[in-house]
């Protein structure tokens, strides 16, 4: 009987393409500093002399002044003149007889009217003293600082209506003094309601500085005649036996430096010592 002969077929190997796939670099832009003059919007602007300053009148100087141009990279000089549509003299046409204008502030005051865009733009972009000797007014930064101002008073009055009568007495010793110790709790309650309306900001940082009452309590032991302050303002003593408690470091406040010192183990138990003689 014939033997049968099975035909295997043989598969060649499929090859894959390789895909390849091409990308476009990106390419990155350099970073443009934004143009003074971009978002400028034309309305009336009023500007005013910095430090409370409200003469008769005060004239600023309009010519012979630069503004250092970042995008060019040089000083260009300045000039405000009734003839040109630009404060820049190197963009005036050429041969032109530039005619000068004098700026006057009135009692501190200077209003410009929308119309007068070369003077608001030099006044409000590039004039070297914008900030340093006028500002212009802004109405909502003022807002915002009037409620920042309201915010801290508000806050203020509150903590001094709250306050006990130890810290009443060691935050309004910072600002009246050793008459403190004179004053009924009446008249330290009403005291401090008046400094904390006055100067809100200040009285806040009083309060939250841990130091405060210890330099109030270092006071009153002093008062009390239990420790002394040496006469060259050096050292503190017991007054009973002039027996020295510590040094003052080189110009530093005597009670300040008294105040730190009694966060130290040692400064603790002197603390607690005066504590008692005190009530």
């Amino acid at each position: 009987m014939a033997n049968k002969t099975k035909k295997v077929e043989v598969k060649e190997p499929q090859v894959q393409e390789e895909v390849v796939v091409k990308t476009t670099p990106v390419v990155k832009q350099p970073k443009t500093k934004p143009h003074p003059e971009d978002g400028w919007e034309i309305k009336d602007r009023q500007y005013f002399l910095l430090n409370n300053l409200s003469p008769l009148s005060f004239s600023l100087k309009v010519a012979d002044i630069y503004y250092f141009d970042e995008e060019k990279g040089y000083e260009r000089e300045l000039k405000y003149t009734a003839n040109q549509r630009t404060p820049f003299v190197d963009e005036f046409p050429e041969g032109a007889q530039a005619r000068l204008e004098h700026v006057i502030f009135r009692q501190g005051v200077l209003h410009v009217p929308r119309n007068k865009q070369t003077l608001q733009k030099l006044l409000s972009l590039y004039h070297p003293l914008l900030n340093l000797r006028y500002q212009e007014l802004n109405v909502v930064r003022n807002a915002e600082s009037e409620i920042d101002i309201l915010e801290f008073e508000i806050d203020a009055l509150n903590a001094a209506r709250n306050m006990d009568i130890d810290m009443a007495e060691a935050v309004l010793r910072v600002e009246s003094g050793s008459k403190v110790s004179k004053m009924t709790s009446k008249e330290i309650k009403r005291d401090l309601l008046l400094y904390a309306k006055r100067n809100p900001k200040l009285f806040l940082e009083l309060v939250t500085d841990e130091n405060v009452q210890l330099r109030n309590f270092g006071i009153k032991a002093v008062e009390a005649g239990i420790i002394k302050l040496s006469t060259d303002q050096r050292a503190f003593l017991w007054s009973s036996n002039d027996r020295k408690l510590m040094n003052i470091p080189y110009e530093e406040h005597p009670y300040s430096a008294l105040a730190a010192w009694f966060k130290t183990d040692e400064g603790m138990e002197i603390y607690s010592n005066i504590e008692k003689r005190l009530k």
